[in-house]
């Protein structure tokens, strides 16, 4: 078998691949870098020059050429390899007939626990919308802890709206469901210790990104600070990033995502190095239906999955695929089709078209440009 084609499609808010080969079976894939997806689609283009003609089969070995080749790295370079490499197993579950998941070592678990967000411009807004993801049966709610405009506010006054808001969704929902914060790397190192020290009493599950990531220093004195375990790593882009946060004992939960780490190649390993240190894989899922399915095939396989985001699509959306995957009572189903379980209806996508992402900033009072 050997690959023949591989193109890129700027769909909606996606960037997918597929792999094509002369056994009339193709591949299907995701990119994840959802900021710059033309400059990933870019490199998924000239990426085609090193694949076609190949096996796609040997996935490890083409992995390690293409990483290793002048040893150039970032995550455009990754993410549109993880786009490839996901539909190279896909290609390789319908050679032989198995899904993903049976090539990867079999289902640890029957379905696969997602999380839903909760949402609202006010107390009671939040309140309702946590009471209401509940009531749809999702045992893990996320919560961003701030309303809009909070950059330009002080710092005493962020925090204190934080806790008010989270210990109202707790009031709300009980101790019977796990509640998560998602900080999106807004905190300085004294807001992070200091709102989580005024959390401690709400049993929160996990205390997601609140530092940027740039600055694993900054992270490891937060740590001795902060009693909420930290979910860090969904900007890592390689293998070598998430075995510093493991040795650096930071992190109770990672966040690899499987569109922008190295596809299934490596965040399986990913998981197996966060595995011995009993580090829960939690993993970053934005994108398609395409990448709900892909996702769902490495949170069934690796024994120390905790949970991912249940990121539903519109009828326009779901149209991407032929079958995509459903989610009920806050877990999604895993499929035994061939490969990742679902197939790009390229017919479908003219009719969604691309949609840039617009770049824009947080800023201080002063007009300084926050985190």
């Amino acid at each position: 078998m050997k690959i023949t084609d591989i193109k890129s499609f700027l769909v909606n808010q996606y960037c997918l691949v597929r792999v094509y080969t002369d056994s009339d079976i193709v591949g299907n894939g995701e990119a994840g870098l959802w900021l710059h997806h033309r400059p990933t689609a870019q490199a998924i283009d000239d990426l085609k020059s090193y694949f076609v003609g190949k096996d796609p089969r040997l996935i490890e070995h083409h992995h390690q050429v293409v990483s290793r080749h002048a040893h150039f790295t970032g995550g455009v370079i990754s993410a549109a390899l993880s786009g490839i490499d996901i539909a190279l197993w896909d290609i390789l579950g319908k050679s032989v007939g198995l899904p993903v998941y049976q090539l990867l070592g079999g289902k640890c678990r029957d379905r696969v626990r997602v999380f839903e967000n909760v949402r609202g411009d006010t107390y009671e807004e939040r309140a309702e919308s946590a009471r209401e993801r509940v009531s749809e049966g999702f045992s893990v709610l996320r919560m961003t802890p701030f309303f809009a405009g909070f950059e330009a506010r002080d710092s005493t006054e962020v925090i204190s709206t934080a806790v008010e808001m989270v210990a109202t969704v707790r009031d709300t929902i009980g101790d019977g469901v796990d509640l998560g914060l998602e900080i999106h790397r807004n905190l300085t190192p004294d807001e992070a210790i200091t709102l989580a020290t005024e959390l401690k009493p709400f049993k929160l599950k996990f205390y997601e990104d609140p530092l940027p990531p740039e600055s694993v220093e900054a992270h490891e004195y937060i740590a001795k600070h902060v009693d909420i375990p930290m979910a860090l790593g969904e900007r890592s882009y390689n293998i070598f990033q998430f075995k510093e946060l493991v040795d650096k004992k930071i992190a109770a939960f990672l966040r690899p995502d499987v569109s922008v780490a190295g596809g299934f190649t490596q965040v399986k390993k990913i998981a197996a190095i966060a595995e011995p240190a009993f580090i829960q894989i939690f993993p970053h899922l934005m994108g398609s239906p395409v990448n709900n399915a892909a996702f769902t095939h490495l949170a069934a396989s690796i024994p120390n999955y905790f949970v991912m985001e249940c990121q539903a699509h519109t009828e326009a959306q779901d149209s991407i695929v032929d079958r995509p995957y459903e989610v009920r009572n806050g877990y999604r189903e895993i499929v035994d089709r061939p490969g990742i379980g679902v197939e790009i209806n390229e017919d479908a996508l003219e009719a969604l078209p691309f949609k840039d992402r617009e770049i824009t900033g947080n800023f201080w009072a002063d007009g300084g440009v926050r985190h």
